[in-house]
């Protein structure tokens, strides 16, 4: 990837607006990975305020090495923090490997569950993928518990391809395959 491509770009839906990783997201971007009802699916335990600090750079950095990244979301409306949205490179060391296809991401505030905001959002996360980048796959791995986001990948086009391990725990893995 050209990483020349540095400029994040803004979107917007009916309800949310997704916006470059900022200095004044790190607060409510740690308040929501410190809360345990958040960490339930992500590490299983609130993450630190110095991890998330180290989350918020990394996010902010994946858009000038990869083209790609996470957007911070907000509720258009007030404004008020909804959460994470985009597309990671993490290097997992899955089996079956993910390494080079964007793997999609969603991490919500505990406020704003169940509102339709992460299908809604994954939505245009991947609309935006189509569109803009060359990539014609992407994929995501989640917790067989997690029927929530389970849900939400099958309602944006993921479907299971495998199941793995992860950090010693049984992990689904979806993919999502652009049409054409």
């Amino acid at each position: 990837m050209d990483e020349k491509k540095s400029e994040v770009p803004s979107l917007e839906t009916d309800r949310l607006l997704f916006q470059v990783p900022r200095r004044e997201d790190f607060e409510d971007f740690a308040a929501m990975r410190a809360d345990p009802i958040v960490a339930r699916y992500t590490s299983g335990k609130p993450e630190s305020a110095n991890t998330t600090w180290g989350r918020l750079l990394h996010y902010r950095g994946l858009w000038g090495i990869m083209g790609f990244g996470f957007w911070m979301v907000r509720e258009k409306q007030t404004g008020r923090f909804v959460g994470t949205i985009g597309f990671n490179e993490a290097h997992r060391g899955l089996t079956p490997s993910m390494d080079g296809i964007p793997e999609a991401g969603w991490v919500l505030a505990s406020w704003c569950h169940g509102k339709g905001f992460a299908t809604e959002g994954v939505k245009a996360a991947c609309a935006w993928l189509d569109t803009q980048t060359p990539y014609r796959r992407s994929v995501c791995i989640i917790a067989p518990a997690n029927t929530p986001s389970i849900r939400i990948a099958e309602k944006n086009g993921f479907s299971l391809f495998a199941t793995t391990q992860y950090l010693n725990e049984e992990t689904l893995m979806f993919e999502r395959k652009v049409a054409g």
